[in-house]
């Protein structure tokens, strides 16, 4: 049905409108309960395998600060849009109506008030309480899967386009511009937390790009086999997989500032990871046709401990990621059927950890703090 026109209503219902359109996206929760076969643990499958559902890569932004509520994409309403799932009722809804949507841009702003997403050739920022999409920026060479990053402040996107690093707006002010440029390709920009600058892909090489555009460098990580990378979230570290043919992953990490690079951990072929809070555990996925585990890996001991199977055809696909409290992890799985996203509670395994802001704030103090 299509609703009134906006001078037909009354004020008050007029701006409850959006509201009144997201509410009816709501769908009830499709969360149910199993024990893992391999290690008997509680496991909980928190989207129906009847439809597909999709994390975003774990360095996006797809929790609410707090934990409200988790950012992923579904096609159970006959089109892949963007969901979020919160963690109380576990009820479903949807934030986006997009024609095009690319799951893996999906990102939330740093104010967790807009969902930031590829949609065909354009960049769009959409209310998460409900409304319009915004255009922010129109790809010249649209990538065959585009990854965004958010900026802190600003704020603002990061994107890849034309072998160009490109910063540009959330709020539609002043024109997009281009910050790094490689000839050899631009791929999964990273901001990097507490600092004007970002990290990005060029084929199997990390490069460190200043904001201003003042300045890139490619990092001087172990020579070839570079897999998944990340920031740790205070920004002084970059983790990253280690894969060269025929030996254990390792978990490597470098420092930007000083250019020391060092063995973390050798792990159980790992192709996927994300750490905790206070980078003290990592949460990885094996590829290992052995064992193709879910798994939790102590930093200070370097010991793993294997949470559950995940058995997916696409062992890069899992995603492994923890709440901002280190308190749950949720992984995606094509085991049941379509690819669902599953979820296991590790308070016993993980210590509780601190919010976003305060850390951040922290380590841009220190960052920022003239030396002596």
């Amino acid at each position: 049905m299509t609703p009134p026109r906006a001078h037909a209503w009354p004020r008050r219902r007029f701006l409850l409108w959006p509201a009144l359109v997201a509410a009816a996206e709501v769908h009830p929760t499709e969360r149910v309960r199993y024990l893992d076969p391999g290690t008997e643990f509680e496991v909980f499958r928190v989207t129906d395998p009847k439809h597909s559902s999709f994390l975003p890569p774990a360095t996006n932004r797809v929790f609410q600060k707090r934990g409200g509520f988790l950012l992923y994409a579904s096609d159970r309403g006959g089109s892949l849009q963007g969901y979020t799932v919160d963690q109380k009722k576990w009820e479903n809804r949807q934030i986006t109506d997009a024609s095009a949507l690319d799951a893996a841009s999906l990102t939330l702003s740093p104010d967790d008030h807009s969902v930031v997403y590829a949609d065909g050739g354009d960049v769009r920022v959409a209310p998460i309480a409900g409304g319009s999409a915004r255009s922010v920026y129109s790809f010249k060479n649209r990538p065959p899967s585009v990854r965004l990053s958010v900026t802190a402040d600003g704020p603002s996107v990061l994107l890849a386009d034309q072998n160009a690093l490109v910063m540009a707006s959330m709020q539609s002010r002043g024109s997009p511009r281009k910050i790094a440029e490689n000839q050899d390709g631009v791929d999964q920009p990273m901001a990097r937390p507490a600092r004007a600058s970002a990290l990005y892909r060029s084929g199997d090489a990390l490069w460190l790009a200043n904001f201003d555009g003042s300045r890139q460098t490619q990092l001087k990580t172990l020579a070839g086999g570079l897999g998944a990378a990340s920031w740790s979230p205070d920004g002084r570290l970059v983790f990253y997989l280690h894969q060269e043919p025929g030996r254990a992953h390792a978990l490597r990490q470098h420092d930007p500032d000083t250019g020391e690079d060092k063995l973390l951990a050798t792990t159980s072929q790992y192709v996927a990871f994300s750490t905790n809070r206070d980078a003290s555990v990592f949460v990885g996925a094996s590829e290992s046709k052995a064992g193709p585990y879910v798994l939790l890996l102590v930093r200070s001991v370097r010991r793993e401990f294997a949470l559950c199977e995940h058995k997916a055809a696409n062992p890069s696909a899992v995603a492994p990621v923890f709440t901002p409290d280190s308190q749950k992890v949720f992984f995606q799985s094509d085991r049941h059927g379509k690819p669902a996203i599953y979820s296991m509670v590790v308070d016993r395994l993980v210590e509780k950890t601190e919010e976003e802001e305060a850390e951040i704030e922290r380590e841009r103090d220190r960052a920022t703090k003239p030396s002596r």
